[in-house]
């Protein structure tokens, strides 16, 4: 056979082992994040959210675990445990020494943080809510007991999910947090239904609706951890406690994962400034709960379609990183950012042409609405950057460079700070109101988000040679002609269907099959611009989409 055919061969086998595995993460994190959804709706209903002091004081407490989980998560995890476990397969024992010590030294470490940050609850409290009503801040105090052991199970099933997707296991990770999402929608419900109506003020709550509610979402978390061990033994790794760290790597990655704790540490510290200062609005307007909300929206089609495509990628890319097969890398990065841009930039025309009927989900009334979208559109500004930096930043991560994405995140972290303290100035001197600091925090972040994905994406150049940037932005621009009138398109059918006085924002119900519509219409137009020009990439995201259906 030539040697171009064996090649061309590689290349389909290899793009449809990863389109198999897109669609098993894409279809997990679809149904993942539509159930997170319904959990947020249903929460929504029993606390409400702007202007609710209750389900901020929520939002607060249950910001500590999640910010912790993605301290350890982004700071170790996700950027030291795929590559270092995917070499240690080529071991002897096919990883099991190096895999079971580093369990048992990451159970003992998140112990000794789950402890360490319970004790501490009303000092965190603090950092998070300082600006918020002293009533919200002692009900946010009293959640945390209940949900910082969060820590705990969440850091169990980062590890042994990162581990599964190491070993090309990939559908576990992302079903398991469906598990936790049905819990929780039944524990909100009988809190409602117990203590209907719920009050919205603080200072209403009992011992018992603090502890209905942190319960549920403390054993919807220890059960989505659970679930991942059932699917362990597919690994082929027999998992054991050993304490004998010496001699098995774990230095090195000790050392690689001291430069991402540092970086995942500063922007925690960011964002933890960004909720404090937000939090001044709780009670009032736009706060904690309303951007929780907003970023929940605004990741769904990040997590279905980043995720979920670029994650097979990342296992890829730290092969051929391995490998030294760096031409390899340098296509990987491109294909799999062109792929990915394909659809983001639909996403961005959809969920800002339905960005009003999609808060409504999440609000209480049509007002409200409007001023949760104005949220959400200020955090879409960065939608785009942060698909491209998802790519780049995981590369140097299979070079074992942790440095320099540290380094490009400091700068982030103070372009962040910098623009929450704007916000906080432009607030005090009465240039923006209460209502649009949350609105102004989130467009900040975007674009320090914005400049962060440059920066780095320059700084892989420099350490790898060219990425093909040319083409990444011919093909933006190629999707922004065809992305621009489809929601314009969108936009048509809101003012069509009576626009922030129609239907689609009369209630959550309606929002919903609003924003369905609306984005359907959206992806309609898109998909026939991009037709009518003979876009190549939709061969290949047609062949994506066909892994989805069913018998595929």
């Amino acid at each position: 056979m030539p040697q171009h055919w064996k090649q061309q061969s590689r290349r389909t086998g290899v793009e449809s082992s990863l389109g198999r595995a897109s669609a098993v993460i894409g279809a997990g994190t679809l149904v993942s994040r539509l159930t997170g959804l319904l959990r947020s709706i249903v929460l929504v209903g029993v606390l409400g959210a702007v202007g609710s002091e209750a389900a901020d004081a929520f939002t607060f407490a249950n910001t500590l675990p999640n910010s912790v989980f993605a301290l350890i998560s982004v700071g170790v995890l996700t950027a030291v445990i795929v590559p270092q476990i995917v070499k240690a397969t080529a071991d002897a024992d096919g990883g099991n020494a190096f895999i079971s010590k580093l369990f048992t030294l990451g159970t003992v470490v998140l112990v000794v943080t789950t402890l360490i940050a319970t004790i501490a609850a009303p000092w965190l409290v603090v950092l998070v809510a300082g600006q918020a009503p002293p009533a919200a801040q002692a009900l946010a105090t009293a959640l945390a007991y209940w949900c910082l052991p969060q820590i705990l199970f969440y850091g169990l099933y980062a590890l042994l999910g990162e581990a599964l997707n190491a070993r090309r296991i990939f559908g576990p990770f992302t079903w398991a947090p469906v598990v936790n999402n049905i819990v929780s929608i039944v524990g909100f419900l009988l809190l409602g239904a117990l203590f209907a109506p719920v009050p919205t003020k603080a200072a209403e709550w009992t011992p018992t609706m603090i502890t209905t509610l942190g319960a549920t979402a403390t054993l919807g978390i220890a059960l989505q951890a659970v679930v991942l061990l059932v699917f362990w033994r597919r690994t082929g790794l027999a998992l054991k406690p050993d304490f004998r760290w010496r001699g098995v790597g774990l230095g090195t990655v000790g050392k690689l994962a001291g430069w991402t704790f540092l970086m995942a540490f500063a922007s925690l510290a960011a964002g933890v400034l960004q909720g404090n200062i937000v939090s001044a609005a709780s009670g009032t307007g736009a706060s904690a709960t309303v951007t929780a909300n907003a970023w929940l929206i605004f990741m769904l089609p990040y997590s279905v379609i980043v995720l979920s495509i670029g994650t097979p990628y990342f296992t890829q890319i730290s092969e051929h990183a391995a490998a030294g097969r760096h031409v390899e890398v340098r296509e990987d990065i491109s294909r799999s950012i062109r792929t990915l841009l394909f659809f983001i930039v639909a996403a961005v025309a959809a969920v800002a042409a339905a960005a009003i009927p999609a808060s409504r989900v999440f609000t209480s009334s049509p007002a409200d609405a409007e001023a949760a979208a104005l949220v959400l559109i200020c955090y879409l500004v960065s939608l785009i950057p942060l698909t491209i930096l998802f790519i780049v930043q995981r590369t140097f991560y299979a070079y074992d460079d942790t440095r320099t994405p540290f380094w490009f995140t400091i700068f982030q972290c103070c372009l962040i700070v910098g623009t929450a303290l704007i916000a906080w100035g432009l607030l005090q001197a009465d240039v923006i109101p209460i209502t649009g600091l949350a609105a102004a925090v989130a467009l900040g972040q975007s674009i320090s988000s914005t400049v962060q994905t440059i920066v780095a994406t320059w700084l892989l150049h420099r350490k790898i040679g060219s990425l093909g940037v040319r083409s990444w932005l011919v093909t933006l621009g190629r999707f922004a002609v065809a992305a621009i009138p489809a929601g314009l398109a969108g936009w048509g059918v809101f003012v069509l269907f009576g626009a922030s006085a129609g239907w689609t924002v009369s209630d959550k119900i309606p929002g919903a099959l609003g924003t369905a519509v609306i984005g359907l219409v959206v992806v309609v137009v898109y998909l026939g611009i991009l037709a009518l020009l003979r876009a190549p990439e939709l061969k290949v995201a047609g062949s994506l989409v066909r892994r989805f259906l069913p018998g595929r």
